[in-house]
């Protein structure tokens, strides 16, 4: 796998709900439950499914082929 894609964020936090869709793995936020019900999604290696999980500067996310890492 490729190094993850650095999502910098401006605030103490974002969700993996808005994290999915700043990274473009869905259209809206409104996705975000279907996504999470049908694909796996890891944050930092562990199976995550709330779209409501908050990230911070370090994690590490994994939405299929795509991974992200959130920067400050």
């Amino acid at each position: 796998m490729n190094d993850p894609k650095v999502i910098t964020i401006t605030t103490p936090y974002i969700t993996l709900g808005q994290l999915l869709k700043l990274g473009n793995v869905i259209g809206n936020g409104g996705e975000a439950k279907a996504y999470l019900a049908t694909y796996e999604v890891l944050v930092n290696g562990e199976a995550e499914n709330r779209r409501g999980r908050k990230l911070y500067p370090g994690d590490v996310v994994k939405a299929g082929i795509k991974a992200f890492r959130i920067g400050s």
